[in-house]
């Protein structure tokens, strides 16, 4: 049986970071184990007919420089764009600047003073309740977080569609955190402010993106690794937490320490770990990229699409990262967990894909030059109450066997893809403690 000090499965942005890390501190003793033909997980790019796309819009949102820095020097010769964003909401025939609820007063007068005075009300709610632990009618869940934060309209007006649409699922059964930071909280004050002088800052108010796709990410994490340690199409099949052993199709590998970024339910499957399946709830996210033969809309990066007669929930615009004369775009489609995506769902999807961008007026006489689609499941998990509870309880247990669930998915969370390399540098720098 072979032997390895740190067996790493999942060879994505946290197992890549993982094996990079122990790298840097001396430690080469590792393997890292990819079901796929090629790393990179989601953040895997895609190159046709001069047309350059990832599996989804993966764009990194740098809170710390040392990060990036270590990032860009691993890049040579690639043009990496700083870009400020500018998004929009499609409401009604016009856009709205993003978010939505600190720019009500672009939309029509009448609905402008529905959102601001239920706005008013539930605040004024809010703030009669206290600041108690448990006040009187807190929200559980967070539909009820939406309505009693910012109000009936807003909440209808945008929030609820949109994220419906994102999540394929009813709001009322995630936990009332289960956007955390990303969430864009905004009170009164605020909305108010904003009247006059707009400020529409977020986490990812700048990001940076290099010619060469979200690979290059991924690229400058694998050249810090140390050559033949990543044996692709090589899936884990069990994991016997016990003996701290894994298996896979070909052979048995005895380990110190394993850690794995596949989604944690799989994981729990692999070892065997008693748990209820129906704790851990996901969606799909069906993907289309697609190039034309000439521009569309301008100036522009994400485009939101809370009506829920239009098929997808985003749309994003390669294109205007580098000012390129030809359209390239991604679409998304929100999907249950347990939704048929079979040829013909993919062919009808397309059209109405196709049918329902022009409608919007993304394009209209464009021709379509080249295309291309993949499906991310999980995409979206949902936390609740019950999977943040079961999550911590079951990862306290394999970790007192030596196996570390760490990443967006094998954490279980949502994150950023910073987030996930803060994540594996600080597990491999604590010891495997934390």
């Amino acid at each position: 049986m072979e032997s390895v000090r740190t067996l790493i499965v999942g060879a994505g942005v946290s197992g890549l970071t993982t094996a990079a890390a122990l790298t840097e501190s001396g430690d080469n003793d590792y393997l890292i184990l990819e079901a796929d033909s090629a790393i990179g997980g989601y953040c895997k790019t895609i190159k046709e007919k001069g047309f350059t796309w990832d599996y989804s819009g993966h764009f990194f949102h740098f809170k710390h420089a040392d990060i990036e820095t270590w990032m860009r020097a691993r890049m040579p010769g690639q043009r990496i764009r700083l870009v400020e964003k500018r998004a929009f909401i499609a409401y009604k025939g016009r856009q709205i600047d993003f978010p939505f609820q600190k720019n009500i007063h672009q939309l029509e007068q009448s609905e402008f003073i529905d959102c601001i005075h239920d706005l008013y009300f539930a605040q004024a709610q809010r703030e009669l309740l206290g600041a108690a632990a448990e006040p009187p009618g807190a929200p559980s869940n967070f539909k009820e977080m939406l309505y009693a934060r910012l109000g009936r309209s807003i909440t209808e007006k945008f929030l609820v569609p949109y994220n419906e649409k994102v999540y394929a699922t009813d709001l009322a059964s995630l936990d009332e955190q289960a956007m955390g930071r990303f969430f864009p909280h905004a009170d009164l004050t605020e909305i108010m402010r904003n009247l006059k002088v707009p400020d529409n800052s977020s986490y990812n108010s700048t990001f940076i993106y290099p010619e060469g796709g979200a690979i290059e990410f991924v690229n400058a994490l694998a050249s810090a690794t140390r050559p033949g340690r990543v044996a692709l199409e090589e899936p884990v099949v069990g994991v016997d937490v016990e003996k701290r052993v894994a298996r896979t199709n070909s052979r048995e590998i005895r380990f110190d320490r394993l850690v794995s970024s596949a989604p944690f339910n799989r994981l729990l499957g692999l070892t065997g770990l008693p748990h209820d399946v129906k704790t851990w709830s996901s969606n799909k996210v069906l993907v289309f990229n697609f190039g034309f033969d000439r521009k569309g809309p301008r100036d522009v990066h994400w485009i939101y699409y809370p009506d829920p007669g239009c098929v997808f929930y985003r749309i994003g615009f390669y294109d205007n990262i580098f000012d390129t004369d030809r359209l390239s775009t991604y679409v998304e489609i929100g999907l249950k967990s347990d939704a048929k995506v079979d040829c013909e769902f993919l062919q009808q999807t397309r059209q109405r894909v196709l049918g329902d961008m022009r409608r919007q007026g993304v394009i209209d006489e464009h021709q379509l030059l080249a295309e291309h689609c993949v499906v991310m499941d999980p995409a979206y998990v949902h936390l609740t109450r019950a999977s943040i509870s079961e999550h911590a309880r079951l990862s306290a247990i394999l970790r007192e066997h030596g196996v570390y669930s760490i990443g967006r998915y094998g954490g279980w969370t949502y994150c950023s893809i910073e987030d996930n390399i803060v994540e594996a540098r600080t597990l491999v720098e604590a010891g495997f403690k934390a």
